[in-house]
């Protein structure tokens, strides 16, 4: 279940949650060169990916519209 968060004095949640690991394919890749995952269309920003790749990842921080993880395992 997506815990709220306060950005500003502004509620908002989010489908992944800190701490949090996942499986996710790499979809995309961003400006810096991260790969995308998304989760329920919400961005994950993984660095050290690429497209297509199947990795399993931990969620570090969470933006009101993304979010940051590592790959793990």
């Amino acid at each position: 279940m997506p815990k709220s968060r306060y950005s500003r004095g502004r509620r908002y949640s989010t489908p992944v949650n800190v701490g949090e690991e996942y499986n996710v394919k790499i979809e995309d890749l961003g400006r810096n060169g991260d790969g995308i995952a998304r989760i329920e269309g919400f961005v994950i920003f993984v660095p050290g990916t690429k497209v297509g790749d199947e990795v399993k990842i931990k969620i570090n921080a969470t933006r009101r519209k993304y979010a940051f993880a590592e790959v793990v395992g």
